[in-house]
């Protein structure tokens, strides 16, 4: 059955609707960070507010680049690694997927004023890219579902919908909501109550009953970069200063096939549908800005302290969008058992997303030359994250600032040094930025790493392990019925760095 349907998605045409379907999930990939970046600072978790001296630790304080002693360059390549695990209705599925991605390259120049006429000694002048998300990523879950249709997703939104916009429809005249309550009825998965240009009623041609057989198959690909102008300054090897402009880059496509088939017997009611195939494909394109501000105070040369400031992050995105629904019907109007509906390639009117800020505030234990230890406790009210601009946006936005709340992120490591050798460890925690974390939970990391200086070079090794549990639905509305996922992440990263 489901070969018949490889071709949902060859459709070319193009144009313009004001009105489509966002969720909080939208916002919140571009909002919750990843640990990325390079070896050394993966390999302690990303715990280097207080530090510095390494290019990815200037994302999370600007003051960081005056710690470098000389100028400095880095290059990263890492294998990213995501295993998910889902549970639906009992049943378990596991799938996987892993990117090979070039994820960091970044340089920094010092500059030292040796005359001794200023108590501003150093200046430092870095720019970074880093791969803040890799968006790789495969889900499949698979189930039978005793209670709903995926078909409910058509039914529901064709409610109160006339009947002559679903069959004498203008491509360019309808909304999100009418487009999808058209392919529920070009596929005969509901039926209009009474056959006049003015109803509003419908009923579902689904077998009642219950018993669906239902999979869920999710795929995405893309990143979210940030390059990254650094500047910064130290007085009088006591207080450092630094800011940053950020400049983010999003492409992203999600691919999402849900397939459906029933046992129930075909009933005397006119039910006909048997099997059912819903394809989407989104791909988001977008640009964006932010600035972060930071300071590192030297009290002695055994402690440090941080505190850092990002702003949110201002997206303008557009969203590309292609669907398609074929069903198995036994008995419909044209005699074809395996109609399909397609829509054409829907370029939305862009938009933009407010991210929220984050402060952070670090510790350092400096053991000389031989060792360190350090700590960022970050708070970030997703409560303010917004979709733009605000008259389209109002339920959605007053939805998040309900459900979302302000999280913490904890990043604690460490590093000893043997010789030419350093060994590191770490560990990160990133509450949920829901109230209640069954949607999205708590995510917890691991990391482990060992460095070898060459003297003008070195190379860094890094592992790192995080796990998050979520749930996530198969359509966004008429069933209510998610499925249980437990994400696994297992990433390996190598940097090159060289002094010049």
């Amino acid at each position: 059955m489901k070969k018949i349907f490889t071709c949902l998605f060859f459709c070319a045409s193009f144009f313009q609707i004001f009105a489509q379907e966002t969720s909080p999930e939208d916002a919140l990939r571009l909002s919750v960070e990843n640990l990325t970046g390079t070896a050394r600072f993966r390999g302690m978790s990303g715990a280097f507010g207080a530090l510095g001296g390494d290019l990815s630790a200037i994302n999370q304080n600007p003051a960081g680049s005056v710690f470098f002693n000389n100028n400095f360059g880095s290059i990263t390549g890492s294998v990213f690694n995501t295993k998910n695990s889902s549970t639906y209705f009992g049943t378990r599925t596991k799938d996987n997927d892993a990117t090979l991605d070039l994820n960091q390259a970044g340089a920094v120049f010092i500059f030292n004023d040796n005359s001794g006429k200023s108590d501003w000694k150093k200046i430092a002048l870095a720019f970074n890219y880093d791969n803040t998300n890799n968006y790789g990523n495969s889900i499949f879950s698979a189930g039978t579902n005793p209670y709903n249709s995926i078909g409910n997703y058509f039914v529901d939104i064709a409610q109160g919908i006339p009947l002559n916009v679903l069959t004498d429809y203008d491509y360019y005249q309808l909304n999100f909501y009418e487009q999808q309550a058209y392919l529920g009825y070009d596929t005969y998965i509901f039926e209009a109550n009474d056959d006049i240009p003015s109803n509003t009623g419908y009923y579902t041609n689904i077998p009642l009953g219950g018993n669906y057989y239902q999979e869920n198959s999710v795929s995405t690909s893309g990143y979210n970069g940030k390059l990254t102008a650094n500047f910064a300054t130290t007085y009088k090897d006591f207080l450092s200063l630094g800011m940053n402009l950020n400049f983010h880059f999003v492409d992203i496509i999600k691919t999402t096939s849900v397939y459906e088939s029933n046992t129930n017997p075909v009933y005397d009611t006119g039910s006909t549908i048997s099997e059912i195939l819903f394809e989407n494909q989104l791909s988001t394109i977008g640009s964006g800005f932010s600035f972060s501000l930071g300071t590192i105070v030297k009290a002695t040369d055994f402690l440090r302290f941080g505190l850092s400031y990002d702003s949110p992050s201002w997206y303008r995105l557009t969203d590309e969008l292609t669907q398609g629904v074929a069903t198995h019907s036994l008995n419909n109007q044209d005699g074809n058992e395996f109609p399909e509906s397609y829509q054409p390639t829907i370029q939305y009117a862009p938009y933009k997303i407010q991210t929220p800020s984050k402060w952070t505030g670090s510790v350092a234990l400096i053991f000389g030359k031989r060792a360190l230890l350090s700590a960022d406790v970050s708070t970030k009210d997703y409560s303010t994250t917004r979709f733009k601009p605000k008259n389209d946006y109002q339920s959605l936005n007053t939805f998040m600032s309900n459900a979302l709340d302000n999280a913490l992120e904890v990043r604690l490591g460490g590093e000893y040094k043997i010789k030419q050798f350093s060994l590191r460890a770490g560990y990160h925690f990133d509450q949920s930025p829901y109230k209640t974390d069954v949607t999205f939970g708590d995510l917890t990391g691991y990391s482990g790493g060992i460095g070898f200086n060459f003297g003008e070079s070195k190379l860094d090794l890094a592992y790192n392990y995080e796990h998050r549990k979520m749930n996530q639905l198969f359509v966004s509305s008429g069933m209510t019925d998610p499925a249980r996922i437990s994400r696994y992440n297992n990433n390996v990263t190598i940097t090159y760095s060289v002094n010049f």
